[in-house]
């Protein structure tokens, strides 16, 4: 949670000294072992919530994590790199790419995956009901520092993903290109409005969506691969 932010544009549309250390792609895997060391914290502390979540969040991954990569695979075909400063770069410069079908496919489909990642999608809940218990039943064991830990984590992510798909796909512009103090600061006024529209959208689907039943979890992820796999084939028939 601490390396990612450094990969990706934040606050300045150009990389930071350390940012040739991985791609995006390199980016959604240390993201994915977060995750994946989250599942062993839940199955280690041997209750059956721990046991419940985890297996939930597995279940949820197994089709969640081919669709990232279908969506990385469409960004890298759509900007001919994998780093998200091109990306960035390239929809703030062209009207044209940011228009097309491949992108708007691809921000509709990393939108569905915002919610599965953040916990927002109509079969999860914040809430100790047993039934659509997921993110809190991994977690429900521990307490002190390391409740603590673990919620920072899960706030951290969802600040991340909220800004790669922001920063790099959704609203590109509004990035300081100096990096002074005044335009970090304003940049940093710009992307809180940015989540705020976000977050507005995700709020929007959570209430006019009705709450599914857990084993129809598919339906929108499937939606979500079928849009990446579209993106892929609108840009090479472009």
């Amino acid at each position: 949670m601490l390396t990612v932010p450094i990969l990706i544009p934040v606050l300045t549309n150009f990389p930071l000294p350390y940012s040739d250390m991985g791609d995006i792609l390199g980016g959604g895997l240390i993201l994915t072992l977060g995750a994946f060391m989250i599942i062993l914290a839940g199955l280690d502390t041997a209750s059956a919530y721990g046991g419940l979540g985890s297996s939930r969040a597995v279940m949820l991954a197994i089709l969640a994590e081919p669709t990232l990569i279908l969506v990385f695979v469409g960004i890298t075909l759509l900007a001919k790199a994998m780093l998200p400063f091109v990306v960035n770069h390239l929809l703030v410069a062209s009207w044209a790419v940011y228009v097309s079908p491949a992108h708007l496919f691809l921000v509709a489909a990393f939108f569905i995956l915002l919610l599965v990642e953040t916990d927002r999608m109509p079969i999860h809940s914040s809430t100790h009901i047993e039934i659509y218990m997921i993110e809190e039943a991994r977690i429900l064991e521990y307490s002190g520092p390391l409740l603590g830990l673990l919620k920072w984590a899960s706030m951290m992510k969802q600040f991340i993903l909220f800004t790669i798909f922001c920063n790099v796909l959704l609203l590109p512009w509004g990035l300081s290109a100096e990096g002074t103090a005044l335009g970090a600061l304003a940049t940093a006024g710009g992307l809180l409005v940015k989540f705020t529209l976000v977050a507005c959208a995700v709020v929007l689907v959570g209430t006019v969506q009705a709450r599914l039943r857990f084993y129809r979890y598919q339906e929108p992820l499937a939606a979500s691969f079928v849009l990446a796999m579209l993106a892929i084939v609108s840009n090479q028939l472009g």
